[in-house]
C-alpha cells in the first residue's frame, strides 16, 4: 500500500501555517537572534566573562607575588642584599667583582 503524499503534504501544511506555530517560530528566531540579550550575545558574554575571570585571577596572583616582595623589601637587610645583587650597588671603599661565566 503506497502512502497518500498529496494528504500528507495537506496535514503537515495546515499545521505549518497554523498561526501558532508561526507565532512560536518567529518568537524563537527573535530570541535566537535579535536585540541586545539575545542568545547568541548572551553565550559571547558568557565566555567574555570567562576570559575576565581568568584575567582577575591571574592579577590577583601577581598582586599576591609583589606583595610578598614587598614585605621581605621592609627589611633594611634584605634590601641592601637586593640593591647589591641586581642592581650591583656597593657600599664606600668596597670592590666588587663581575664574573662572566
Amino acid at each position: 500500500m503506497k502512502p497518500d503524499w498529496n494528504f500528507i503534504w495537506q496535514k503537515m501544511r495546515n499545521c505549518l501555517i497554523n498561526k501558532y506555530v508561526v507565532t512560536c517560530f518567529v518568537f524563537a528566531v527573535l530570541l535566537t537572534c535579535c536585540g541586545e540579550h539575545s542568545l547568541i550575545n548572551r553565550i559571547k558574554m558568557h565566555v567574555d566573562y570567562r576570559q575576565k575571570e581568568a584575567q582577575l585571577r591571574e592579577y590577583n596572583k601577581m598582586i599576591d607575588e609583589t606583595q610578598q616582595q614587598l614585605q621581605v623589601l621592609d627589611d633594611p637587610e634584605a634590601l641592601e642584599q637586593l640593591a647589591r645583587e641586581r642592581y650591583l650597588m656597593h657600599a664606600d671603599g668596597e670592590d666588587v667583582y663581575l664574573i662572566d661565566e
